[in-house]
C-alpha cells in the first residue's frame, strides 16, 4: 500500500481522518488528524496536519502542522478550493483533550465542542490562526458537533455561485434521547462569515459528504447510525433545506463514513463515490455513476482488507485519487493513496 501517513512516524501512534483536495495550480493537499495515542480513541492529543504533493500525488512533501493545541483535539477536516480567489478555506473542529464522546454528547464534558476555520494562501505551506466560529453556526443546544470530515465545495453555477459548503451533523438531546441529524454550513464571501443552513428532515445520520450535481442541486450523501444502507437527500436552494431523506440500496455500508465528489471536467459529469462497501469495514470500493447517482454504473475494489474513512478528488493529469484509511490486520495502519485512471472503471 502507498501510506501518505503511515503509523508510528512523525512522533504519532496513528493517523486518521482523511480529507483531500487539488488546489488551483494543481497541488494535492492530503490532510489528516494526527493522533498521538491510539488508546486513546478520537480523544486527547490530536492534531491537524497536511501533506503537498506537486506530482498529482507521486510523491509527497514533509508533513505540515495547521494546529497543535497541547493535550486537547484538533480535528474533523473539511478543505474546500475557492477557484475564484485561489484560497484553500479549512474547517474543523477542536474539544478539551480530557473529554470523551460520553461527556460530549451528554453535557458533561470540561468544555464543548467548537467549530474553527482556517484558511491558506499558498496551498498548503502556511495557514492563519485559527478563528473560531462556533457561535455563528452550533445551536446552543447541540452538544457533539462534527465538520465533515471529508472535502467541502465550491457551488460551480446558479444562484449561490460561488457558495462554499461544508458537510456537518450534530447530536441533540429531545426529551432525554439523544439523536443525530446532518446539515451544512455555508459561507458567501469567501470565508469571512459562516452561517449554518437547516437540519435534515430525519434523524439517524451522522457524517456525511455533499456534490453538487449536474442540474445544479446538491445532494448530501449519509452515513446511517443503523443498518448497512447510504442515505441520501438533496437541496434545491444550495444547502440551506433538505428535502425528502431516501436509502441508495445499491451503497452498501458498515456505518462508516464515505465520500463523493463530481468531476466538473469531465463533460459527462461523473460522479464518484468511495466507502468500505460491506457490511464491515472493508472492501474499501469506488463506484461511478453517469445520472448523479440514480445507478452505479461501474466500481472499482481498490482494498479487500480492512479498510475506513476517504476522499476523493481528480488530479491535474485526470487520474481518480483517492485517498483512504487502510491495512493488513486493522484499518488504521495508515492513510493509503490509490490513483486510478479512469479506464479501470468497469
Amino acid at each position: 500500500m502507498n501510506y501518505v501517513f503511515e503509523e508510528g512516524t512523525y512522533g504519532y501512534e496513528v493517523y486518521r481522518i482523511p480529507a483531500i483536495v487539488k488546489g488551483k495550480t494543481g497541488k494535492l493537499l492530503a490532510f489528516a488528524e494526527a493522533r498521538k495515542l491510539r488508546s486513546n480513541g478520537d480523544s486527547g492529543d490530536i492534531d491537524m496536519v497536511v501533506k503537498v504533493s506537486e506530482d498529482n500525488g507521486k510523491t509527497w512533501g514533509d508533513m505540515i502542522t495547521i494546529w497543535d493545541d497541547g493535550l486537547n483535539t484538533c480535528g474533523n477536516p473539511v478543505p474546500i478550493v475557492d477557484q475564484e480567489i485561489g484560497r484553500i478555506h479549512l474547517l474543523l473542529t477542536w474539544n478539551h483533550g480530557d473529554d470523551r464522546w460520553g461527556d460530549l454528547t451528554n453535557g458533561r464534558g470540561k468544555d464543548t465542542r467548537r467549530v474553527f476555520y482556517t484558511w491558506s494562501d499558498d496551498e498548503g505551506q502556511t495557514w492563519e490562526e485559527p478563528r473560531e466560529i462556533t457561535e455563528s453556526v452550533k445551536d446552543e443546544k447541540w452538544d457533539w458537533y462534527g465538520t465533515g470530515p471529508v472535502h467541502g465545495i465550491q457551488i460551480s453555477k446558479g444562484a449561490q455561485k460561488g457558495r462554499l459548503v461544508s458537510p456537518n451533523y450534530f447530536t441533540v438531546r429531545e426529551d432525554g434521547i439523544r439523536k443525530n441529524y446532518s446539515h451544512v454550513i455555508y459561507s458567501d464571501d469567501h470565508g469571512r462569515t459562516w452561517k449554518a443552513g437547516s437540519q435534515t428532515i430525519e434523524e439517524g445520520v451522522g457524517e456525511c459528504t455533499v456534490t453538487e450535481l449536474s442540474d445544479g442541486k446538491l445532494m448530501l450523501n449519509l452515513r446511517a447510525n443503523s443498518g448497512t444502507t447510504r442515505k441520501f437527500c438533496i437541496s434545491e436552494d444550495g444547502g440551506e433545506t433538505w428535502g425528502a431523506m431516501k436509502t441508495d440500496y445499491n451503497l452498501i455500508d458498515p456505518s462508516c463514513q464515505g465520500s463523493l465528489f463530481t468531476d466538473h471536467r469531465d463533460e459527462a459529469l461523473p460522479l464518484y463515490f468511495a466507502n468500505a462497501a460491506s457490511a464491515e469495514r472493508k472492501n474499501m470500493t469506488v463506484k461511478k455513476s453517469l445520472d448523479n447517482g440514480k445507478t452505479w454504473s461501474a466500481e472499482l475494489l481498490v482494498h479487500e482488507g480492512p479498510s475506513a474513512y476517504s476522499d476523493l478528488v481528480v488530479t491535474e493529469d485526470g487520474k481518480v485519487a483517492l485517498l483512504y484509511e487502510g491495512g493488513i490486520g486493522r484499518p488504521y495502519e495508515g492513510i493509503a493513496l490509490k490513483l486510478i485512471d479512469v479506464s479501470e472503471f468497469k
